[in-house]
């Protein structure tokens, strides 16, 4: 495949975000292999290889099809193409576009370099410019301290905490999840505070 056929979602300085295709099978099989990276997912354990092949990525594939830029995007480093995870910017409950899921997984070596904050902040913005959406949420553990700063420095805020009813064993999942959002108006009332200071 060359890189016309890539269909490019959304670039920013450091990173591009672009659909994924069939030939990212084992750039998801090796994400999913990390038990840190699976820490707070799935309690470390990883995903088979045939399920990515067979179901994740022709689950991708199809929501390309349906949504204008909502689903799940292949990170890559702007400067080496590397591959170095994904964001997902998919609608919420009961298939609301106006309200949209923000999430992300990143591998090992690409944490603590800002990538995850520069990606959302990048989903959020061209969310509430050039798609109708009026608030995204994501959710996480309670304990995943890193990615609640990383929510936390894109603008959301904590909006309450639910039980862990998920079907894993997760490290702290008897502190249950929480749920962060950001609407439209607080996030223009930021960024209207960015461009002043």
């Amino acid at each position: 495949m060359s890189s016309r056929d890539i269909q490019i979602t959304l670039e920013t300085p450091r990173l591009i975000l672009r659909q994924f295709t069939e030939n990212d099978v084992d750039n998801l099989f090796e994400l999913n292999s990390d038990p840190e990276v699976m820490r707070y997912l799935t309690g470390g354990r990883t995903t088979p290889r045939d399920e990515i092949r067979d179901q994740i990525i022709p689950f991708h594939l199809a929501v390309y099809d349906r949504l204008d830029r909502l689903g799940t995007w292949a990170a890559e480093s702007a400067a080496t193409g590397e591959f170095l995870g994904w964001f997902h910017f998919r609608p919420g409950p009961d298939s609301d576009i106006s309200n949209i899921d923000l999430g992300y997984r990143l591998r090992r070596s690409a944490w603590n370099k800002g990538y995850a904050t520069e990606g959302s902040r990048a989903l959020i913005s061209m969310g509430f410019t050039e798609l109708a959406v009026e608030r995204v949420f994501a959710h996480t553990m309670t304990l995943n301290a890193a990615s609640r700063r990383v929510l936390e420095k894109c603008g959301l805020t904590l909006v309450g905490t639910t039980p862990y009813e998920g079907p894993f064993e997760i490290e702290g999942g008897e502190h249950g999840q929480v749920e962060y959002a950001l609407t439209k108006v607080e996030w223009e009332a930021l960024t209207a505070g960015d461009t002043c200071s």
